[in-house]
């Protein structure tokens, strides 16, 4: 990666003659290299700091100079057809960017801060990488309560967690896995984040009254055998949702919420009757990503006493009795000294039995719900995040961070 660099320091020591079409080229080129999902441009006082997020956290990268600010700012502007005469309010827009490795669709926002405008760039690959469920991170009974859902052809597969969890890559997955000839999938999405071939994707346009809900109405009609929903926002949604879920559909959206369990009681305060929500959920998803540990300086770690003191209060004692040794990454070239390097989705699969179709129609809490779950088995987000720290997949640290507030 300091090939990038050395482009980007010799790029600037050109001072006054700085092309600024070849830096925005170059941060763009080194930031899909590394596999960040944003760069983020904001102004300072003195300078302009660069960062990308990177297995979604964000590492400082660059700082370039204040005086070509108003010049990057602009020709992001130019690049994602906005105006370069307006500085006061917030704009959106997009662009296509050509790259060795093929094309990223970039989406902009920028936003007039103290300091001047900022901009946020997001880089949506055009092609999906070969995810299956398996290379997601999911277990493997996780992954059969999950294809049993799916070979049902009916009901409703939801996906939770908060924003940058991975859910729309899981749903993602899930069509791919489904994508024949012989049905019919169609998508209504805010924003189209992949382009899958064979399956119909239509982007919400909130400009033209295509809403979440009146896109799904529309799509009914439109003879589907699978339905991907973005996201169920609203009342309207889930209800036209369940709607077509009873009436032999299958389908998959996201919901946001912390866990699988508290899917069940946010649908009933979206209004849908507990025997509509015990009849057409099939499976709630709950998940969070991790990163993995590097595996270019990947090592043994043991815990020393006032780390296994301090992980006995929120890890159950068996697990830190029968592990004395972790892993974790030292840091490389390879990982930006990050010792972490892609990630993997730690996950909770809660299938809707009988005992829990019975806890819904008695609108049971969450914790109800969590509980009569876990009794059948269900592995918690926390327990599956553990397992893989100790098959050295990913460091007690990444686990306890994404899991506690």
């Amino acid at each position: 990666m300091q090939e990038f660099q050395k482009k980007i320091e010799a790029e600037l020591a050109l001072g006054p003659d700085v092309s600024i079409v070849n830096l925005i080229d170059q941060l763009i080129r080194h930031a899909s290299a590394v596999n960040a999902s944003d760069i983020h441009i904001d102004p300072s006082d003195k300078a302009l700091r660069v960062r990308f997020r990177v297995d979604g956290v964000l590492e400082d990268f660059y700082a370039l100079p204040k005086t070509i600010h108003q010049e990057i700012i602009s020709r992001i502007k130019v690049l994602a057809s906005l105006r370069t005469d307006e500085h006061q309010s917030a704009q959106d827009g997009r662009f296509r960017s050509l790259l060795d490795t093929g094309s990223v669709d970039i989406r902009v926002s920028i936003v007039p801060t103290y300091h001047g405008e900022n901009a946020v760039l997001r880089l949506l690959s055009d092609r999906m990488e070969n995810f299956t469920l398996e290379t997601l991170g999911f277990s493997g009974p996780d992954q059969e309560k999950i294809l049993r859902a799916v070979k049902r052809g009916n009901g409703m597969i939801l996906v939770t967690g908060p924003t940058g969890s991975g859910k729309t890559t899981t749903l993602y997955t899930l069509i791919k896995m489904m994508n024949s000839k012989d049905i019919s999938i169609v998508t209504i999405e805010d924003p189209i984040e992949y382009a899958v071939e064979g399956v119909e994707q239509i982007q919400v346009n909130s400009r033209t009254g295509l809403t979440f809900a009146n896109g799904l109405r529309s799509i009914l009609r439109q003879d589907p055998n699978v339905i991907m929903v973005g996201e169920i926002r609203d009342t309207e949604t889930a209800g036209i949702g369940v709607n077509s879920a009873l009436t032999g559909h299958l389908l998959l959206s996201t919901l946001h919420t912390n866990d699988s369990a508290t899917t069940l009681p946010r649908l009933l305060d979206m209004k849908i009757e507990p025997f509509l929500v015990a009849s057409t959920v099939s499976v709630a998803i709950g998940q969070r990503l991790v990163r993995k540990i590097c595996k270019g300086c990947k090592e043994k770690k043991p815990l020393t006493k006032e780390e296994r003191k301090r992980l006995s209060e929120v890890i159950p004692e068996e697990i830190l009795r029968d592990h004395k040794d972790f892993y974790h990454g030292r840091g490389c070239a390879a990982c930006n000294q990050t010792g972490y390097r892609r990630r993997m989705v730690i996950a909770e699969v809660l299938p809707i039995t009988e005992s829990v179709r019975k806890a819904i129609l008695g609108k049971a809490s969450a914790a109800e719900i969590r509980a009569t779950a876990e009794e059948e088995g269900m592995v918690t987000m926390l327990s599956d995040g553990l397992l893989k720290a100790i098959l050295g997949e990913t460091t007690i640290e990444e686990v306890l961070r994404v899991t506690h507030e």
